[in-house]
């Protein structure tokens, strides 16, 4: 078994290939290096794959997180052996079954709240943080994908959004009425009056400059405790809640992929579960047989 400085000394060609080859953001780059480092500090003292899972339970890791972890180490041994490297690691390390849960949604009457709960006593910062919510519901984007939305991917003539997602894969998605009249108010209206620098930036912060996805989920977290939530609600439930109203509403799953910017269908398909499972507890509750009384 080679040591910790042999087995990841392509580490930085690695992180470059994974920056200008495959167009990861810088988020996905330094997961990757926290992956790679914990694999480096167990091959410090320890020699065998196998207790590298037990080393990871001891860091508090989740079934998920370790598989995040497993999938980052396949990513850099693939690489590795890509270049001529051997790396025997690669057929040792397999992902623990991470059992998949269903997406939290965000409900139209949470939103609602949420929408209600933002305003303050600044007009111009409440239509800032209402078109927040709308962009996040509206468009079912990440949070990263919201921060980096610029004034040029606005076509309202066109009327839709250009979003930059994953891999620098761009996206149009189409903008509803209600959007679109947030949209004309906050770029005509207050965007002039709260921006303090030139910035290309579509939202603009309290500070007059891009926000930064601390920004956001501040703002979140902020909003739901006066909405009086007893968790700050997560930027995806809106994603995730844009997606399942939408499969509700009679959208096929190729439109809401492609709205999404998954790059697999089976990712949408997730949300087929969501629905389904909103069904049964609709039959359960109002079906006459769920009012029959057991017989004695």
């Amino acid at each position: 078994m080679k040591n910790a400085a042999e087995l990841l000394h392509l580490w930085i060609e690695f992180f470059q290939d994974l920056q200008f080859v495959r167009g990861r953001s810088q988020n996905t780059i330094m997961a990757y290096r926290r992956d790679l480092e914990l694999f480096a500090q167990y091959r410090e003292s320890e020699t065998t794959i196998s207790g590298f899972y037990e080393f990871m339970k001891k860091h508090k890791l989740s079934t998920r997180s370790q598989a995040r972890v497993i999938s980052s180490l396949r990513t850099y041994f693939k690489f590795c052996e890509g270049r001529g490297v051997p790396a025997p690691e690669l057929r040792d390390l397999k992902p623990p079954k991470v059992k998949v849960g269903l997406p939290k949604t965000l409900n139209l009457q949470d939103f609602e709240t949420l929408f209600a709960s933002c305003l303050t006593d600044d007009a111009n910062r409440s239509a800032r943080n209402q078109l927040t919510l709308l962009l996040l519901f509206g468009l079912g984007c990440r949070v990263s994908e919201l921060i980096s939305l610029n004034l040029q991917d606005y076509s309202e003539t066109e009327g839709w959004l250009k979003i930059l997602g994953k891999a620098k894969k761009e996206r149009l998605v189409p903008v509803t009425a209600k959007l679109a009249a947030g949209l004309r108010n906050y770029l005509i209206v207050v965007r002039p009056l709260i921006l303090k620098e030139k910035t290309d930036s579509l939202l603009v912060n309290d500070r007059g400059n891009r926000p930064s996805r601390v920004d956001i989920w501040r703002w979140l977290a902020a909003w739901s405790k006066k909405s009086g939530f007893s968790e700050p609600v997560n930027p995806h439930r809106f994603r995730h809640g844009c997606a399942t109203a939408l499969l509700e509403g009679g959208a096929d799953l190729r439109s809401i992929q492609l709205l999404l910017g998954h790059s697999s269908i089976q990712t949408t398909q997730i949300y087929t579960n969501v629905t389904t499972g909103n069904l049964v507890k609709t039959v359960d509750e109002h079906h006459p047989l769920s009012h029959v009384k057991d017989l004695e």
